[in-house]
C-alpha cells in the first residue's frame, strides 16, 4: 500500500518595520498595506531609541503596538524580540493578556535577554554578562506562561519573586499567545527554545549556522520530553525583490548599503531575487523545515514591493 504523501506545512509570511524614522503616519501606511495584502503579520522592535542613531526619532514599541492593532481587524503583530529587562515579566504577562484580550487575540510575543548594552547603561537597567541575562530570562518566561495559565502565580527565584499574582481575566488564545524566542547560541538560548518557545526565531545573523543547531535543540528538546516537531522555525531575513534583472540590480545595492555587515545576514541568508527566484528561495527554506518568514525589504516594507510580494509570489505557498 502506497503511503499517504506528507501533508502540505502551513507558510506564514510576516513583514518587520524597525519604527526608526517613521512617523505613526508612516507606521499605519504599512500595518495596514500588511493587512489588506493578506500577510500574517506586522513585527517591530523594542527600543528605548534607534541603536547606534540616539538622534534618530523612534516611537516606543508597546505603545505603537497596542495604536496598530487598535486600527486593523485581522492582522497579527509583535516584536523581534521584546527586551527582558525594560517591563517585570509580572507585569509584562498582563500587559501582554491585555492586548491580546483586546485585539481579540492577534498579539504575538517575542521575547529575548536584551541586546544593546550601551542602551541599558544610559538608563540605569540592569545588564550584566549574557549568562545572567539568559537567566532572568529563563525566570522571564517562567512567570510569564505561568500567568498565561493560571488565575494565581507564585514564582521565587534568584532575580525574580512574585506571590499569589492575579492574572484575570485570562488572554484569549489558548494555550496563550505565541512565544517566539530567537537566537542560535546551543548553551544559553536553545534550552530555552525548547522548553518555552512555540516559534524558534532564527534572526539574521544566525542564518548561516541555524541548521548545525537543530541537532542541538532536538537534544534539548529529548532531555525535557519534548517533541521538537511542536515548535514552528522561523527565518528573520532581508528580502531583496524586485520585478526584472535590471530593478534588481538597483534594489541589491541598496540593500548592501542599507544592511552592511554579518550582523544582518544579507550575505549568508538573505532572500535576493525576481518573484520566481524568491519563490525557488523559500522553497528551498520550507524543505529544510521552515514554515514561517519574516522580511525586513530592501525598501522598509514599501508599499509597492510589498503588492510584488503578495500577487507574485505568496500565491504559490497558499
Amino acid at each position: 500500500m502506497t503511503p499517504a504523501p506528507a501533508p502540505t506545512p502551513h507558510i506564514d509570511f510576516g513583514i518587520y518595520v524597525p519604527q526608526v524614522a517613521f512617523s505613526y503616519d508612516d507606521m499605519l501606511l504599512r500595518a495596514r498595506t500588511v493587512e489588506e495584502l493578506g500577510f500574517h503579520s506586522l513585527w517591530l522592535y523594542d527600543h528605548l531609541y534607534a541603536p547606534m542613531l540616539p538622534e534618530t526619532p523612534s516611537l516606543e514599541g508597546w505603545t505603537l503596538a497596542s495604536f496598530l492593532l487598535a486600527q486593523t481587524t485581522r492582522l497579527r503583530l509583535g516584536h523581534l524580540v521584546l527586551c527582558n529587562n525594560f517591563r517585570h515579566p509580572a507585569l509584562l504577562a498582563k500587559m501582554a493578556t491585555t492586548l491580546d484580550i483586546c485585539s481579540a487575540g492577534r498579539m504575538e510575543l517575542g521575547l529575548g535577554s536584551g541586546s544593546v548594552e550601551e542602551e541599558h547603561l544610559r538608563t540605569g537597567l540592569p545588564w550584566g554578562s549574557f549568562p545572567e541575562r539568559s537567566e532572568r530570562l529563563a525566570e522571564a518566561l517562567q512567570i510569564v506562561t505561568d500567568m498565561f495559565a493560571q488565575e494565581q502565580t507564585t514564582f521565587v527565584g534568584r532575580h525574580y519573586e512574585i506571590h499569589d499574582v492575579p492574572n484575570l481575566p485570562p488572554p484569549v488564545q489558548r494555550p496563550h499567545p505565541p512565544i517566539h524566542v530567537g537566537g542560535i547560541g546551543p548553551r544559553h538560548t536553545l534550552p530555552l527554545v525548547a522548553r518555552y518557545a512555540d516559534v524558534w526565531n532564527i534572526p539574521t545573523y544566525g542564518l548561516a549556522d541555524w541548521e548545525a543547531r537543530e541537532a542541538v535543540l532536538e537534544g534539548e528538546c529529548a532531555k525535557i520530553g519534548r517533541d521538537p516537531a511542536t515548535i514552528r522555525r522561523s527565518h528573520q531575513a532581508v528580502l531583496v525583490l524586485a520585478p526584472d534583472d535590471r530593478a534588481l540590480a538597483e534594489a541589491t545595492e541598496k540593500a548592501e548599503r542599507r544592511y552592511r555587515g554579518s550582523t544582518w545576514g544579507l550575505e549568508a541568508g538573505g532572500y535576493i531575487g525576481t518573484p520566481p527566484m524568491i519563490i525557488d528561495r523559500i522553497a528551498r527554506a520550507v524543505a529544510q523545515g521552515i514554515t514561517f518568514f519574516v522580511f525586513f525589504t530592501h525598501d522598509r516594507a514599501d508599499p509597492r514591493t510589498l503588492e510584488l510580494f503578495a500577487d507574485q509570489v505568496m500565491p504559490a505557498f497558499a
